[in-house]
């Protein structure tokens, strides 16, 4: 049986609260028209807003379990003895390999609870006065094998088809409405390629850093409208176009510590792709429970503004890639729901019901995922493909913001009348 003659409800998922918006007897490409038309409505209201998750960056970054077997090979290799042995605090391959075996144990396929559990015992260590040199070692061991993993060359073979999605969801972004407000996108990746993208696309883009030889962190340029003059014989202006907000909530991998003595002393440099970590980076990995950073600046700046931008009247939040395994976030997102009702929240992502929000009988909150088959360009279908993968969401759902209402319209009776005279 071929795609169109499947039903939606059949391989498709796409509800608004618990109800179903597929009807019994649509098609698989009805239910993916019906998806898109609704994208279309929600991404031309005032206020976008977009969270990406690690899922967006799966190609070119290693996932959590690929991250989690970096690192036990890394532990377990001779190259760790040396560096060992090397010191001079006395400390034993063996202890090392041991003390992450137990933790590893209590969280055997989490990293970010393997860490947390590590400095949450840096924190005890700290508390009665000892110096644990056995566990500071593994900690600095593990973030140097993550920090490797996500600095990576963004051009690269490996990272091109990533590279090339971020093109194509910020061309699409980018040249919006000049009356509505320009694309928020929040992100919990500590990659590069999202300003990777914007620099190849010549996008300007605001991440709260000043421009020039030092690059500093303000979080008031979140609040900063860029104009440009449209008259030069009167002072009239209007939104900048060409332009994205983004927010990395997690840091990133050209973040450091300044002692230039700004006011927040977090400064943005140029680093070189699989380069080692710089001394004092402020990069969070990938723990709630790193203590001292996730609820100090930056990071409680950035969080605010992705609080306040939700609060905004006749606002949509549209999450990709996203697992909400970051408490923090999550109950930014309950607490706009609950406090602005204008608020609309769109998920992809095929979740278990109880894990998050999709649990929830509230129709601002929309959920789609699925698996459709795809073609080979001659008809016959060769493959699956997930509807809330990232690549189909770029290249399926995602309209282009700054085409015409009236294009649309005028596309769309086209391609009516065609069907029309087709069927005679």
């Amino acid at each position: 049986m071929s795609e169109d003659k499947k039903l939606a409800k059949d391989c498709l998922i796409f509800k608004q609260g618990q109800d179903s918006l597929l009807g019994d007897n649509e098609s698989v490409e009805d239910g993916i028209e019906k998806i898109r038309s609704k994208l279309s409505d929600l991404t031309n209201i005032k206020n976008l807003h977009f969270l990406l998750g690690a899922g967006v960056s799966s190609d070119a970054i290693p996932a959590m379990a690929e991250l989690i077997e970096i690192v036990d090979k890394k532990v377990k290799d001779e190259t760790t003895a040396t560096d060992l042995a090397s010191q001079t605090n006395n400390l034993k391959h063996d202890d090392v390999k041991a003390l992450f075996n137990s933790v590893r144990d209590g969280s055997p396929d989490n990293l970010e609870d393997i860490l947390g559990t590590l400095y949450s015992k840096r924190e005890y260590s700290k508390g009665v006065n000892e110096k644990d040199s056995l566990n500071d070692f593994l900690i600095n061991l593990i973030e140097s094998q993550i920090y490797s993993s996500i600095n990576i060359d963004c051009t690269d073979a490996k990272a091109e088809e990533s590279l090339n999605l971020y093109k194509k969801l910020y061309q699409k972004l980018a040249l919006r409405n000049k009356d509505l407000a320009r694309v928020n996108v929040f992100t919990t990746n500590n990659d590069l390629l999202s300003e990777t993208a914007l620099g190849y696309l010549n996008i300007n883009y605001n991440n709260g850093f000043s421009s020039g030889l030092s690059r500093t962190f303000n979080p008031a340029r979140f609040s900063y409208t860029f104009s440009r003059k449209v008259d030069p014989s009167v002072e009239k202006y209007e939104p900048l176009e060409n332009m994205v907000y983004l927010y990395k909530l997690h840091g990133s991998v050209s973040w450091i510590e300044s002692d230039d003595n700004s006011f927040f002393n977090i400064k943005e440099v140029d680093v070189v792709p699989n380069e080692p970590p710089k001394d004092k980076n402020v990069l969070i990995y990938p723990t709630p429970l790193k203590q001292n950073k996730s609820l100090g600046s930056p990071y409680a700046d950035l969080i605010r503004e992705f609080q306040n931008k939700l609060l905004l009247q006749h606002g949509v939040l549209i999450i990709i890639g996203y697992s909400f395994s970051d408490e923090h976030i999550n109950n930014a997102i309950y607490s706009a729901l609950a406090s602005n009702s204008s608020l609309s929240v769109v998920i992809f992502g095929n979740y278990h019901p109880s894990e998050n929000l999709t649990k929830l009988t509230d129709r601002r909150i929309y959920q789609i995922s699925g698996e459709v088959d795809s073609s080979d360009g001659t008809g016959a279908a060769h493959s699956k493909e997930k509807v809330h993968y990232f690549n189909f969401i770029v290249n399926n759902f995602i309209p282009d913001l700054d085409r015409s209402k009236d294009i649309e319209i005028l596309e769309e009776f086209i391609k009516s009348l065609k069907s029309i005279k087709g069927a005679k």
